[in-house]
């Protein structure tokens, strides 16, 4: 008997749809599918933040100094003109950043080999491209969900049955996150 379940699909069909489907559990916390699926997911979802709850303070806080553009009250950025030319101010400024240390750095990658790039777009102006921005969806993993999780092994999700589907009578359960 295999180890996993076929879901009817091809290989590299079942394992996007398993990466899209534990994304969007990730990001919005719930989702809902078929009872197969959801056991599916489940797997590679509890894995992840396992992972992230193991590596979750395994990284060092470093001092950088880093060169920004200077903006005005607009948010565009100044030009001064040196020599006939414009050239854009730039101010230097210590930052503090998180560097990885080698194991959460294998985890951080390993995440992203099953995530997918999720990116947000406001619902103010949707449409407009220059509005959207990108979700870091494994800071999220380590920073917001790994802390809520940190005193529980194991057991992150709950799968909560709906009842069957109109179409095709599957059982529909809702996944969420603990």
């Amino acid at each position: 008997m295999a180890g996993y379940r076929k879901l009817g699909r091809t290989s590299n069909q079942r394992k996007a749809m398993i990466r899209s489907q534990v994304t969007a559990l990730l990001y919005h916390g719930k989702i809902r599918t078929t009872e197969t699926r959801a056991k599916e997911i489940r797997k590679v979802a509890e894995g992840l933040i396992a992972m992230a709850v193991k590596e979750k303070d395994n990284y060092e806080t470093v001092k950088v100094t880093a060169k920004v553009a200077r903006k005005d009250k607009d948010g565009k950025r100044v030009k001064e003109v040196v020599d006939g030319k414009k050239v854009t101010v730039y101010d230097e400024v210590e930052k503090e950043i998180k560097k990885d240390k080698p194991s959460r750095l294998h985890a951080r990658r390993q995440m992203l080999k099953v995530l997918y790039d999720v990116t947000e777009v406001p619902t103010q102006q949707a449409g407009r491209k220059k509005n959207t921005k990108s979700v870091d969806l494994v800071g999220k993993l380590f920073d917001e969900i790994a802390p809520k999780y940190q005193s529980r092994n194991g057991g992150y999700t709950r799968i909560i049955k709906i009842g069957q589907r109109k179409g095709d009578a599957a059982m529909e359960v809702l996944l969420e996150l603990v």
